[in-house]
């Protein structure tokens, strides 16, 4: 038996007709940029993630690039984010003329170390970008006391994290701008690429609205430089068709993370840690193990898909290297790279293959000789460090 990593199709299987529905409309409009489609999304994206606005675009990336350009990010300043993250946070960071400031992680949340922020503080600081990884939001109280003192943006990169919530608030209205992906197989994934910017600043809404459309103001008068980055107005019928199915399918992946963490409960492989106050909304579900390359191999072996979220640290990364970083310089984020794995989640999974995989698993670690990892780690960061070889 084959397990996906995701089963998009089983998911399609459940709204098809939905969405025939939808796309339809769009095409009997013949609106297929901006129109009542894409309007009718951001209305009700904005009131889900609790804001006033939300404005569609072409990608995640372009959500986070624009985000930043719309605060005047530019050449000359710094924004701080972390290393464990897709490439997209950086490469934004990067399009705006800016320099990205990578910080290690914590290392049960696997989100940014707020600890770590202030030590890299410098005057060409400008914003913070605070990434909600895997399904849990990134801690951001300290993160959004530490920004109000010091003057700097608190820009969220949502793009895992659609419906997650941290002290009673979603992802979307923690910062002064929240950034999605729809990319197909996020929580909220469109047919294709799409994204989106929410706020509760109109003047950067607006902002947000002149720039994915060419600076444009009317027609034919722009005034400013902006790029072409609208949301596609087939990709927001199906993005609305979805949302309504959003919290339905955020409480399947939790139920199926419970089912993973009890089936490795006593195993000595460390399951994720949900921080006090958060919600996991389980994009991915990720174990620790010191036996990983082992592990995969034998999942892979018995038919079941996996994946590393992320095996190099963009500190590592060869696009990066002009930065400078070393390896040592955030040693969390280099220990997660090497002990990292990523199991099939997605609404629709059955809890028998569930078992099967942990079984698989366990069955690996048990071969190989697996030492436990704690469930609340002790390690400082040296000793992260002086393990990374070994794995």
């Amino acid at each position: 038996m084959h397990i996906p990593f995701v089963d998009l199709k089983a998911q399609y299987e459940t709204l098809k007709d939905e969405v025939a529905d939808a796309i339809r409309g769009v095409l009997d409009s013949a609106q297929f940029i901006g129109g009542e489609a894409v309007a009718s999304f951001e209305r009700d994206f904005a009131s889900y993630c609790q804001v006033s606005y939300a404005r569609g675009v072409a990608s995640g990336t372009d959500a986070l690039h624009l985000a930043l350009r719309a605060f005047g990010v530019g050449h000359g300043d710094e924004v701080i984010t972390t290393a464990h993250t897709f490439i997209a946070t950086a490469a934004a960071i990067v399009a705006t003329g800016a320099r990205p400031v990578f910080v290690d992680i914590d290392p049960d949340t696997h989100t940014i170390d707020p600890r770590m922020i202030e030590r890299v503080l410098t005057g060409r600081t400008k914003a913070i970008v605070a990434v909600h990884l895997f399904g849990q939001p990134a801690d951001m109280g300290p993160i959004k006391d530490l920004a109000r003192r010091r003057g700097l943006f608190v820009i969220e990169d949502a793009a895992q994290a659609h419906g997650a919530e941290y002290q009673g608030v979603r992802t979307g209205a923690l910062g002064d701008v929240a950034c999605f992906s729809f990319y197909p197989g996020k929580n909220l994934g469109a047919y294709g690429d799409g994204g989106a910017v929410t706020t509760n600043n109109a003047a950067i809404a607006e902002r947000i609205e002149r720039l994915r459309d060419h600076g444009r103001t009317t027609h034919y008068h722009h005034a400013e430089v902006g790029f072409n980055s609208r949301l596609d107005a087939l990709q927001a019928a199906v993005l609305q068709v979805k949302l309504r199915r959003l919290d339905e399918w955020n409480a399947n992946r939790r139920r199926v993370a419970e089912w993973y963490t009890a089936e490795f409960a006593q195993s000595g492989i460390k399951t994720p840690f949900v921080r006090k106050g958060s919600t996991h909304v389980y994009h991915l579900y990720v174990i620790t193990t010191n036996e990983r390359d082992a592990m995969r191999i034998k999942l892979e072996e018995s038919g079941v898909a996996t994946g590393i979220h992320y095996p190099l640290p963009l500190h590592l990364q060869p696009a990066f290297a002009y930065l400078g970083y070393r390896p040592g310089d955030l040693p969390c984020c280099e220990a997660m790279a090497a002990r990292s794995l990523s199991l099939p989640i997605f609404p629709e999974l059955p809890r028998d293959q569930v078992r099967r995989i942990a079984a698989i698993a366990r069955a690996a670690a048990e071969r190989d000789g697996h030492k436990e990892l704690p469930r609340k780690s002790t390690y400082s960061p040296a000793l992260l460090h002086a393990d990374v070889g070994k794995v």
